[in-house]
This record gives C-alpha cells, structure tokens and sequence, in this order.
C-alpha cells in the first residue's frame, strides 16, 4: 500500500497565490483582477511585483467579471479573484453571457468554497459552484486538492486557451503532493492501487481519502485512491478502468450531491459500465457556522465518512 507523507498543513489559497505571483514574473499578459479581498486571495506579492498588471474592482463582482472579459480581447490572461460564492453566484449571468457565450479567455479564481469556509456561514459557503460552473459550454472546472496542486493549477490554466474556473479553500489542509508537480488538465491522478472499492475525490476530499483507504486496508480492504482535480473535462477512461477491476466506486467531495463530481461519475458509469456508487457529499442543504472540522464531521465529510460509504456500498456488489 503506498503512503502519502504530510508535508505540513498549508491553505490552498496560499497555493494559488504562489502560482499567480510565479505566472507574474514568467508571463507578460497575466493580469490579475479583485473584489476587494486581496489578502484572503494572497495576492499581495503579486501586486507588488506587477502593481500595473492589476486591477482593484471593489465590490463589484459582475463589473469585474466584464472588465475580465474586455481585457482578453487586447490579448491579456485576467485572473479573477474573490470567495467562490461571490465568484459564481453572484455573477452567474456576466460569466454566462460575456465569458462562456464567447468564450473569452479568463481565467475564474475562487477562494473559500464549500463548507470549510467555517465560521462565516451558510451565505458565504457556496456547495452548489461546481454543478453551475460545469454546466456551462466550454468552461473547465479546476478543483485541487493542496497548496502544491492549486499552485500547479493555476500556473497550467495559464496555457490554456479558454474559460477555466479554478476552485479552492480557506484553511490549512494537508500538503502532499509533490512540490514540483506537473498538472495536467483533464487527467486523473492514480494515488494508490486497490482491488475492492474505488474512492474518486477531490478538493480536500483527497486526503480524507487516502486517510479512509489506510483504515479500510487495516480492516481486510483495499482501497484504490483516484484524484479526481479536474470535474470537467472529467477524465472517463482512469474511473471505468477502476471499476472494471473494483466493481464498486465512492465518490467524495465538499459540495451538494446534487450537480457535483458525484452526479458526473454516474453519467458516465451509467452510459459505459453501470456501477455501485455511493456519495459522500452534502445532502442538498445550506451549511452553516462553525469550525472546519466541525462541520466537516456533522456533514459526513470526512475519512470516516468516506469509510462508511465504502463498507455500505461493497455490500451492493
């Protein structure tokens, strides 16, 4: 069984600010854009490197995404920054309408997303973001697991010609990939091989995976760990080629069951290879205030989580 070191708890927000301030100094045209959350974006040293690449908006996030998409057409790379709801939304008809409609060149960053958000509550902790963003012609759906990953992320989404919404969160979580990653949109990463049950996670899910699959191994059952990074275009072959072995998949996620990575793996097994699934993953609700990991625990989004859906959904093999 491979094992997966913790290289210290790092907030992915900090993640995608590392990759923004590499893409500064490495790419001329990436601009970069806010809605008057700088620091919680980590933007700073961005700003401070590149202060005419970037533009204060203020709390005018559907002007920000227009302004976004103005600025693709003299040939710039806008990265938008605010909390995931404000980023979506909010903004739902601008992004709609003068991004995806024309598939303008921005690229959609969104920190705080789902319920780790904590203490701010059910207003600010979107769990619906990935189902409206994935339904939108032509836009990728990002969804990293660690600071690493958001960093690699963001720097790749760069290369890629088209509207990307790139998704990520608050608190310091497990940093585990490796440092100098490659990222590859599309392309599911392999984490750990398995023989009885497939866990498909992703975004901070990923750890409570591999945590889960360390348990269940301790109890007779093998787990095979997928990280799913990108929701769309979602990687089809590297899931049917998992279940064809395990005959069993849970999906794990911090967002609704309903429109999530959840409901994209069963489109999928249910045109191809028809499958045991479970879900863990909100049950259509709002969330509400308290601790990350509070939350994490009273929603059932966690290892043990994860393990419970496991064990139910071998017995439906």
């Amino acid at each position: 069984m491979k094992t997966y070191e913790n290289q210290g708890n790092k907030d992915t927000r900090s993640g995608f600010g590392a990759g923004l301030t590499e893409l500064g100094r490495t790419n001329p045209n990436v601009v970069a854009l806010c809605a008057d959350l700088i620091g919680s974006l980590k933007m700073d040293q961005f700003i401070e490197e590149n202060p005419e690449r970037f533009f204060q908006i203020g709390i005018a996030e559907a002007n920000m995404m227009g302004v976004a998409a103005g600025l693709t057409i003299g040939g710039k790379i806008p990265f938008t920054g605010t909390f995931a709801n404000f980023s979506t939304g909010r903004v739902y008809d601008q992004i709609r309408q003068s991004i995806a409609y024309s598939n303008k060149n921005v690229k959609i960053c969104a920190s705080h997303a789902g319920l780790t958000l904590g203490e701010d509550g059910a207003t600010h902790q979107i769990l619906e973001d990935i189902g409206l963003m994935k339904m939108l012609p032509g836009m990728t759906v990002i969804n990293p697991c660690d600071y690493n990953q958001t960093k690699a992320a963001t720097m790749a989404i760069a290369e890629h010609e088209g509207p990307v919404y790139l998704r990520f969160g608050r608190p310091k979580v497990a940093n585990f990939t490796p440092e100098n990653q490659k990222f590859e949109i599309g392309k599911a990463l392999h984490l750990q091989d398995g023989t009885d049950v497939t866990i498909a996670a992703t975004g901070h899910l990923v750890w409570e995976a591999l945590e889960a699959a360390k348990t269940l191994n301790e109890n007779g059952i093998s787990a095979e760990v997928i990280n799913i990074h990108t929701i769309k275009p979602l990687d089809a072959k590297a899931i049917i080629d998992s279940v064809s072995k395990t005959k069993c998949i849970v999906t794990a996620e911090e967002h609704n069951h309903l429109g999530g990575l959840g409901e994209s793996i069963a489109r999928v097994l249910s045109q191809h290879k028809p499958t045991p699934q479970e879900f863990v993953a909100t049950n259509d609700t709002f969330g509400e205030s308290g601790t990350p990991a509070q939350l994490m625990e009273k929603y059932g989004l966690n290892a043990n989580a994860i393990v419970k859906a496991c064990e139910n959904v071998i017995k439906r093999k």
